[in-house]
């Protein structure tokens, strides 16, 4: 560590800092070990929590107590510190398990990894309550529920490597090894009950700047991966030796594999579809408890055939025309029967007729090479139809889709890389573009479509209650329609240029919620609609623009009030196109910055952000020199600048104007910018000095 890294990282502490401050400093790197005790209570958020062990009343009379404290004196006999540390350590340990046992009402169990998971932050010296802190946050932040035998978890693991490595899946579904015989150690305790000490410190410092509740799947899936080639040797070994083999692979890692090893990770998390997270993050994280639903959506994972992907992902990624190299790009194979096809479908997808593998084999093959070729070329002609990933659509009808499980197995059988389903299926697909079916779809034929028959036949008989045609699939994106309905723009040829941003008569659905930066429900903004006319009224003087840090929580993924913008036309409606470097010679611009446009779906589009004298203008690259001009934001209407809190340099500028003691927020957009703190303060200066010049 550099000595200026040093005391960068000791000024942002005196600050009081956050953890994207942390990663902004130290890059994901190791920390200096005199102060890792408080960077690691700023990156699990529990720098100013109170002293929880002080309520502790000291009573040992849990039933398995003596258990505990055999359990206690035997980790700690191993760790080989002296007689007098141990004692207090020994006594430390029982207490804070004995205490979070009785505060969360938890039965302590011999090999749950709470003891593993203690004994690293033992070695931070910290008092027992600032331990006790620690280790509540990381259970509850990173140790995903259902971590049994046969939990969730392990079917979600395995979902994960059949996507990225079937061979290796298939050979360990033949031997019967299920992922929790050998990696539940791993995930209950972060890898502490099989790697040393110091590769532990080394790996949870870039763990916790990291910030992803995921990072430990892919920790795990790199581990298999890297000893794929002597796994693979081990087909004539026997269950039990290959069991014993895997669960020690982790015991191999050494301190300098860690940088690598994390990411490894992280590059195939980016390899990934982010359905993966939104999907599952409800049923692993969060508070541990198992409701009937965890229980459904247990039962939804274990039965799923391969990852599932949403609908709404997968539009916005037929949708993306620059993508980040190596992420995730789809290429669409449709299964429904021809007619149902030829009523309706996406121009960005092939058609494979799932009844062909029946009824005739040999044609089958023949359109399986079809579309596999059709995928390389459409790859190798970087079209938007074109991916490495294959994501199966049926019908969204059981009886039919029986048979696309057909075609998708056949395709893991050969071991095919990245292949997933969506959730759905065709239906999700019709439900999601609602009104704009007609523009959003090929060939769409109202008369013969099977979802536009049945939700005819709904409406007939719910005639006297009006239905609304709102989202039906139990997606989780799906389900904040009125937010997310898409305004879609023409559809030329194989582009399908889905614009995110709520449609602008805004709130007509009663269904619409806010889901927070975690992806959890949020509760809803208690928000007025305002009219345009209001909304441009002055605003309200001496109202400073507010540059606050954000809890991740509160900062829900809306579109405001309902959309409406204050820039020139909503998308579709035929934006400026500029030569850049033409409007970088002829506008008045005081200041730009290269950054990304962030949607609400986590896509990132290579942009400008350009200060002019009064304006906020926001330029999407569209390549070849080209740009489009996104919106137009008048300085005086950005009443709040906030950062994100666990994500550096995410900066989200929110317009409205002052409404009594509150602010009404009526859009906002959101950055991606390199050197976010230069310039936010830039456009609070311009707004100042136009608030000064009003008066």
């Amino acid at each position: 560590h550099s000595i200026r890294r040093i005391i960068e990282l000791e000024s942002a502490l005196l600050d009081d800092c956050n953890v994207n401050d942390i990663y902004g400093i130290c890059k994901g790197k190791a920390l200096p070990e005199a102060l890792r005790p408080d960077v690691w209570q700023v990156c699990l958020d529990v720098r100013h929590k109170s002293d929880q062990m002080s309520l502790f009343n000291e009573i040992y009379d849990l039933p398995f107590q003596s258990q505990l404290r055999e359990d206690c004196q035997r980790h700690v006999d191993r760790m080989g510190n002296d007689e007098e540390d141990k004692v207090s350590v020994v006594s430390d340990l029982e207490s804070i398990i004995t205490f979070y046992c009785k505060n969360r009402n938890l039965q302590y169990e011999p090999d749950n990894g709470w003891i593993e998971l203690l004994l690293p932050l033992f070695a931070l010296k910290l008092n027992r309550s600032d331990t006790f802190n620690l280790f509540e946050a990381i259970r509850d932040t990173y140790i995903p529920k259902g971590c049994r035998p046969k939990g969730n978890v392990f079917h979600v693991f395995r979902l994960l490597l059949l996507y990225h490595d079937p061979e290796l899946c298939t050979l360990l579904d033949t031997k019967k090894i299920t992922p929790d015989l050998y990696s539940l150690s791993w995930f209950q305790s972060l890898f502490t009950s099989c790697s040393n000490l110091s590769v532990i410190i080394a790996m949870w410092d870039l763990y916790f700047q990291n910030a992803d509740p995921f990072m430990i799947f892919f920790l795990a899936l790199i581990i298999l991966i890297n000893g794929r080639e002597q796994i693979l040797q081990m087909r004539t070994s026997s269950k039990e030796e290959i069991i014993k083999f895997l669960g020690n692979m982790p015991c191999a890692l050494e301190v300098d594999d860690v940088p690598d090893f994390c990411s490894l990770a992280q590059y195939y998390a980016l390899k990934t579809p982010t359905s993966f997270k939104t999907d599952y993050l409800k049923a692993l994280y969060g508070k541990q408890n198992d409701t009937p639903r965890s229980q459904d959506e247990a039962n939804k994972v274990s039965q799923a055939l391969c990852l599932p992907v949403s609908v709404y992902e997968l539009v916005e990624n037929s949708a993306t025309e620059f993508p980040v190299p190596d992420a995730v790009r789809f290429f669409l194979v449709d299964c429904r029967p021809a007619e149902q096809y030829n009523a309706g479908h996406l121009s960005t997808a092939f058609h494979l007729d799932c009844n062909l593998m029946l009824q005739e084999p040999v044609a089958f093959a023949t359109a399986v090479q079809g579309l596999l070729t059709a995928q390389r070329q459409a790859i190798e002609a970087n079209s938007n139809a074109g991916g490495e990933h294959l994501c199966f659509m049926g019908s969204g009808r059981v009886e039919e889709d029986q048979y696309t499980h057909m075609v998708v197995a056949s395709f893991l059988q050969k071991n095919t890389h990245y292949v997933s389903l969506l959730t759905g299926g065709y239906a999700s697909i019709h439900d999601y573009f609602g009104d704009h079916m007609a523009d959003c779809l090929e060939d769409h034929n109202a008369r013969k479509c099977l979802v536009c028959q049945q939700h005819n036949v709904q409406q007939a008989k719910s005639a006297t209650t009006k239905v609304s045609a709102g989202p039906s699939s139990s997606d989780l994106f799906s389900k904040f329609s009125a937010a997310m309905k898409s305004k879609s723009a023409e559809v030329k040829g194989k582009l399908l240029d889905i614009i995110v941003n709520p449609s602008a008569n805004g709130g007509t659905s009663g269904s619409s919620s806010n889901l927070n930066s975690n992806g959890m429900q949020a509760a809803p903004a208690q928000e007025r609609h305002v009219s345009a006319k209001e909304r441009n009224g002055k605003r309200y003087r001496n109202v400073a623009p507010v540059f606050s840090i954000d809890d991740e929580n509160e900062d829900a993924l809306d579109g405001g009030a309902g959309g409406e913008r204050d820039a020139p036309t909503l998308a579709g409606d035929g934006k400026e196109i500029v030569n850049l470097n033409q409007y970088f010679k002829t506008a008045d611009i005081i200041n730009a910055f290269k950054c990304q446009e962030v949607h609400m779906s986590g896509y990132m589009y290579d942009s400008h952000l350009i200060i002019t004298p009064g304006q906020l203008v926001v330029l999407r690259e569209l390549g070849r020199g080209q740009a489009q001009i996104m919106v137009r934001r008048p300085l005086a209407s950005i009443v709040k600048i906030t950062a994100k809190k666990r994500h550096r340099d995410l900066i989200t500028f929110k317009y409205g104007f002052p409404d009594g003691d509150g602010l009404l927020i009526t859009d906002m957009d959101r950055f991606l910018i390199p050197n976010a703190a230069k310039a936010t303060a830039m456009v609070s200066q311009h707004i100042m000095e136009l608030l000064e010049n009003a008066k």
